[in-house]
């Protein structure tokens, strides 16, 4: 393991993307923008979009969609990706809604949120297959 030298205040830089690789940027991009309320990025090609928006409402500048050819999507259970996005919603039935309507697949669990809810997040993976949770706050 590396050993790094302790500097109080000091940082090796800060996140300015968070990238996710798929088959269409563009899809992606589209799906997210509505997801979150925020804009695509004009200066995009067919390899790269991104989201503009407030950086602070994302914690991090940018959520962006790379064109990757060997693109494969997580199955689900098993092995998956290291990462996944957390979603706040006001309510897990209209997140559930909205999301589904929005073209995300449930994958844990697949129903429908009942009226009692027991678990404050559920799973789904956008239209590449990358898993994403919408939480309870």
């Amino acid at each position: 393991m590396t050993q790094v030298a302790e500097q109080p205040g000091s940082t090796a830089g800060r996140l300015g993307s968070v990238v996710l690789d798929c088959p269409d940027p563009l899809e992606l991009a589209q799906f997210y923008s509505a997801l979150l309320g925020l804009d695509i990025d004009e200066n995009g090609d067919d390899d790269w979009r991104s989201l503009t928006g407030p950086g602070s409402s994302l914690g991090f500048s940018t959520l962006a969609f790379r064109r990757s050819e060997e693109y494969v999507p997580a199955t689900w259970p098993g092995a998956g990706p290291d990462l996944h996005l957390d979603l706040i919603v006001e309510d897990l039935s209209s997140g559930h809604a909205t999301v589904v309507a929005l073209g995300a697949e449930p994958l844990d669990p697949l129903d429908p949120p009942p009226a009692e809810i027991h678990r404050g997040w559920r799973i789904y993976a956008d239209p590449a297959g990358h898993p994403f949770r919408i939480c309870l706050e």
